[in-house]
């Protein structure tokens, strides 16, 4: 950029779940958002009336493009494989992710997440750290998991991720409430400022509230591997519709929207719900924007897998494994479900992203307020991905993107 900072001009941009009629001023110095009056000077981007929104945030996925987040083998090659997943995700609109590392054994755990400790990745997404999803989950709720590998709540998380990584890699577990210690597990994970998310889950609505108490604060792909919705038994999910009044408040939730781990319209409920604490999730795995076809296992699952479209299961089981669309498709599909407006969909991977994980403060992201980092994506109207910008410098362009693609086809032609 040619000045000491950015103005885009002719947008709308998103903020507390509303679209503004206002421009946007960043800096090139600092690559953080700047008040948005006083400025002469500088570099003018004209956006043709599209729309700036925070960065996507992605916070429950396994993998992508054919890499699984359990797939290691040194740390030098592991790293390398993180970076082109931040790359491609850069791509896509997402600024920032949670690697989630599903149930595996003990010492893999200590093997993979000193790899994933936050960094920022060059032109790409930022690595915030690990979600670890197990192993203190209910057998009847072990969906693709390898339930052999639970363990009880009396087991220190020490003996599990090591000290060190529970200081600095990981920063989510999900965890099943109704485990007997499970509260005391909760206390001691977030006195150290690790998240606590509820799933994999038999749990009743009395046991998840007792969840919340002891400080989890999400529940983890609702409805997915959880107990029911009932008339009688809320279950978890029932948690979702406590009053505002309620101490402690009702719990972020995430959703899968890719229209095979809930149907369209349970979507549409859960979220109307409670816009404010809705987060969509792709649950990816490695499978995502790979062809169709039968491929082989890993540590997690030592089983075939079959990926048909989106839907993506345990050879010859009806088992799901876990998700296979973008980030953005989730926020078309919620905004063609729920009638809502592109803001309130894209909320639910930024604004309400952040505030669960605690990272929409000062320098931080999510959120485009003045002296937060400026990861941005912009959007056209119908949601589609058409600018990439990680601390104020355009990373990904899509018709750049389009063009050189062209140009390398005529120049292979």
């Amino acid at each position: 950029m040619s000045g000491w900072f950015t103005l885009f001009t002719n947008c709308r941009y998103i903020l507390n779940g509303d679209l503004v009629e206002d421009h946007l001023v960043i800096s090139d110095e600092t690559g953080l958002i700047l008040k948005r009056e006083g400025y002469i000077g500088g570099e003018a981007v004209d956006l043709d009336d599209n729309i700036i929104a925070p960065g996507f945030l992605e916070l429950q996925t396994n993998g992508v493009n054919g890499f699984h987040f359990t797939h290691f083998e040194d740390e030098k090659s592991y790293t390398r494989k993180i970076d082109d997943v931040a790359r491609h995700y850069a791509t896509q609109g997402v600024t920032g992710f949670w690697a989630t590392v599903p149930t595996v054994k003990g010492e893999a755990f200590q093997k993979i997440l000193p790899s994933l400790e936050p960094r920022d990745i060059p032109s790409s997404a930022s690595l915030l750290g690990a979600h670890t999803e197990g192993p203190y989950l209910h057998p009847s709720k072990k969906g693709a998991h390898n339930s052999s590998l639970f363990q009880s709540c009396n087991t220190s998380p020490s003996s599990i991720y090591a000290p060190s990584n529970l200081t600095s890699s990981v920063k989510l577990v999900t965890l099943a409430p109704e485990l007997p210690d499970s509260s005391s597990l909760i206390k001691s994970l977030t006195s150290q400022d690790i998240r606590v998310s509820m799933g994999h889950s038999n749990a009743t609505f009395d046991e998840g509230l007792l969840g919340l108490k002891a400080g989890a604060t999400c529940l983890t792909h609702t409805l997915n591997a959880m107990s029911p919705l009932t008339s009688r038994a809320p279950g978890l999910a029932g948690l979702i519709s406590l009053p505002s009044s309620h101490s402690p408040p009702a719990p972020y939730f995430t959703l899968i929207p890719d229209g095979e781990h809930l149907h369209p319209n349970t979507v549409a409920l859960l979220h109307n719900s409670n816009p404010k604490r809705s987060i969509l999730i792709t649950d990816s795995i490695e499978l995502a924007s790979l062809s169709d076809g039968t491929y082989p296992g890993h540590s997690q699952i030592p089983h075939a897998q079959t990926k048909l479209g989106s839907r993506v299961t345990i050879a010859g089981t009806d088992t799901l494994i876990g998700g296979c669309i973008s980030l953005q498709q989730g926020v078309r599909n919620l905004m063609k479900w729920t009638g809502c407006g592109i803001a309130e969909a894209v909320a639910t991977v930024t604004e309400n992203v952040a505030g669960f994980m605690g990272i929409d403060g000062d320098g931080g992201r999510g959120v485009l307020r003045k002296g937060r980092r400026a990861d941005l994506c912009v959007l056209s109207e119908a949601g589609e991905v058409l600018q990439t910008w990680i601390a104020g410098v355009k990373v990904w362009d899509r018709e750049e993107d389009v063009r050189l693609r062209e140009d390398d086809g005529e120049a292979r032609g």
